[in-house]
């Protein structure tokens, strides 16, 4: 190659990065101003955490998974239980509008403590701590990490044990110094809405999402860079993470209800569900015929059932 064709193509390579960079930036404060905070902001231990808080009762607080937000919870499950209890949830380090306290990726442990931490900043007493997916294992780690800062702890499709298949592509990909520095702010400025849309239809199946939840999720805040980057490594860590966490749980001494559909190929029932009732002194696990991994959602009543069980187990009225 000639110097003036390497000086075209370093042109060229330079333009490209200049684009998205701009792009990524313009797309960012689109989903921002589309989907701005819904709640409130505490700073707990110079971390600015985002939360939402309804209702009057005994207090509950819920977590969401990987690649989501509270508004996960805000569709529905916070109004269907505000009437009788008071609810919290939290976005996650990294996630929503709550900052990243490790930028080599928040443990579940660094993570519990950050929350547990806010709950006791709101004054709320000795919270029920709900967990979905990711979440659950959060709650987890709260539960083992804290375990005089909960009442009880209920589970929802929660990832909680060892797994034995490889970390997906598309993290191993996102969480390496390579694929943060170049493949990430190119699925910021990039990624067409289909897929999008397409992931959540996947994480439903084989269910469907409820009218109008896409609208509400704000999955465009999940394609910010720093969002994407704190997703993928807390991913990314996560299952070395379990591996020191499982063989504690023998440790939780609060009532403790797991809810898991048979039909979830995301966070598989016989490895995740199944094994912490042995693992946990009393944990009572329901299992869902035939739905998939948002339980809340797909099937609602049932996981109010679940929370209410916990309450009255934990003698909270």
């Amino acid at each position: 190659m000639t110097l003036k064709g390497f000086g075209v193509l370093l042109g060229c390579a330079a333009a490209l990065v200049l684009t998205t960079a701009c792009t990524a930036s313009y797309r960012e404060a689109k989903a921002e101003e589309r989907f701005p905070p819904v709640g409130d902001f505490l700073n707990v231990n110079g971390t600015q955490v985002h939360y939402v808080t309804k209702g009057t009762g005994p207090d509950i607080v819920l977590i969401h998974g990987a690649s989501g937000n509270l508004r996960d919870f805000t569709f529905s499950l916070v109004d269907k239980l505000a009437d009788r209890y008071r609810v919290t949830a939290f976005d996650r380090p990294g996630l929503g509008y709550t900052e990243r306290v490790n930028p080599n990726g928040t443990t579940l442990i660094e993570q519990a403590h950050l929350l547990a931490d806010a709950t006791e900043q709101l004054g709320l007493q000795s919270p029920m701590v709900l967990g979905h997916s990711y979440g659950g294992a959060v709650a987890l780690a709260w539960a083992v990490e804290r375990p005089d800062s909960l009442s009880a702890l209920i589970l929802l499709a929660a990832a909680s044990n060892p797994w034995s298949s490889d970390l997906s592509l598309y993290y191993k990909v996102t969480s390496s110094d390579v694929g943060s520095a170049v493949v990430v702010p190119a699925l910021t400025a990039f990624v067409p809405n289909p897929v999008v849309d397409r992931a959540i239809e996947d994480v439903f199946e084989p269910q469907s999402e409820p009218p109008g939840y896409a609208e509400h999720i704000g999955a465009p805040l999940t394609l910010r860079r720093d969002t994407m980057r704190a997703n993928a490594m807390q991913r990314a860590n996560l299952l070395d993470e379990i591996k020191a966490l499982h063989t504690r749980y023998g440790a939780i001494d609060v009532p403790t209800e797991i809810v898991h559909g048979d039909a979830d190929t995301t966070v598989g029932l016989s490895i995740h569900s199944i094994p912490p009732t042995n693992q946990i002194t009393g944990a009572n696990l329901t299992v869902l015929e035939g739905i998939g991994h948002m339980p809340h959602h797909a099937a609602e009543p049932e996981v109010i059932a679940a929370i209410d069980r916990a309450e009255e187990r934990a003698g909270l009225r």
